[in-house]
């Protein structure tokens, strides 16, 4: 397996690549690696490839960080309290917001599709073997 990257430039955030997918998540303190970063950079290149509307791919990203976040436990030694819970809620909240954002989106029409030929016309319903309208067609005996 490749060694797995994590890296920020915050001067990139206005390309839609890995960038703006860690600033836009606040995954951005990629000093500690996998330590401080809920993904990886090559998992955010392939979720961005596998997606082409950035805010699917947004939500993927979400998805794959509240899993990895729901197996946390809080925990308690002592005076220090870690609980890991509030963020699995921030992580939720988001996922329910930004799914719903997805789910609420209008298909963009393909122009191409829109324009040409009409498939109703005119005078379509028109029989015009028996030389009539209405669509009579053949009389039967």
């Amino acid at each position: 397996m490749a060694q797995l990257t994590y890296t920020y430039d915050a001067g990139k955030i206005a390309e839609h690549g890995l960038d703006q997918m860690r600033f836009e998540l606040g995954d951005t303190m990629v000093e500690g690696g996998v330590e401080t970063c809920a993904l990886s950079d090559q998992e955010y290149k392939a979720v961005i490839e596998a997606y082409p509307h950035w805010k699917r791919a947004k939500l993927a990203c979400v998805e794959s960080i509240l899993r990895r976040f729901s197996y946390e436990v809080d925990t308690k030694v002592g005076e220090l309290n870690l609980s890991l819970s509030d963020r699995l809620d921030y992580w939720k909240k988001l996922y329910s917001d930004l799914k719903a954002d997805v789910n609420a989106s209008a298909p963009v029409a393909n122009p191409a599709a829109i324009g040409g030929q009409h498939y109703f016309y005119a005078g379509m319903m028109e029989n015009h073997g028996t030389g009539g309208r209405g669509g009579g067609g053949h009389v039967l005996p």
